[in-house]
């Protein structure tokens, strides 16, 4: 079965930083966009960063761009998500979503797969 798995959340002063993974198995990886979520206390799940299936096309949330870096590492089956800057703002539950197609969508109910979450919480 399909397994993504986060790892390297934490809590970090602000202006820090922290690098998220997301290790996939069950899947041919190198066939899935993936993309990071995040959903804080109270408030809907949002759209962080995506990446193309092979790499080279990125994309990021607003709030994000300019501060946050997401990679993926097709012959380890995983994807980052580098983490500068930090505000208390971007506290929340960081989730890795997986889409079984070449178009990067944005909306989380269009990503087929999801991992449990980590937690990133940064304090002012």
């Amino acid at each position: 079965q399909v397994q993504l798995v986060e790892s390297g959340g934490g809590l970090v002063q602000a202006g820090g930083s922290l690098r998220l993974s997301c290790a996939a198995s069950g899947l041919t990886f190198s066939r899935y966009v993936m993309a990071w979520f995040r959903q804080a206390p109270g408030k809907e799940r949002e759209f962080v960063a995506a990446i193309s299936r092979g790499g080279d096309s990125t994309y990021y949330a607003a709030s994000v761009s300019g501060r946050f870096t997401i990679s993926r590492d097709n012959a380890k089956n995983t994807v980052y998500l580098q983490t500068n800057s930090l505000k208390p703002e971007d506290t929340a539950v960081y989730y890795c979503a997986a889409r079984g197609s070449a178009v990067v969508i944005t909306r989380p109910g269009e990503y087929e797969f999801w991992g449990q979450g980590t937690q990133v919480t940064v304090s002012s």
